[in-house]
């Protein structure tokens, strides 16, 4: 699969994951991380392709919402991702 298509993919499994939410951890809170991660990736010459899913699956399993596992978050990125 091509960089662009796993960042839409993920794009859209995030927008389903989040739609409704209302912790304030909501899609567009992850889209505006994403859109900053991405303005400041360029200016930084950083490997936006990594950033990207960084931001887009920041929030995936916060620590807040699933009693305090701080390890949830990596857990299902890396189910994810795999």
């Amino acid at each position: 699969m091509q960089p662009d298509t796993i960042i839409d993919t993920t794009a859209e499994f995030i927008k389903a994951k989040f739609s409704g939410e209302s912790s304030g951890h909501d899609w567009w809170h992850i889209y505006r991380v994403w859109k900053n991660a991405l303005f400041i990736a360029k200016h930084e010459k950083a490997d936006i392709y990594v950033v990207q899913l960084a931001a887009l699956l920041h929030d995936v399993a916060d620590w807040k919402f699933n009693d305090g596992d701080e390890t949830a978050g990596a857990r299902i990125a890396e189910e994810y991702l795999k």
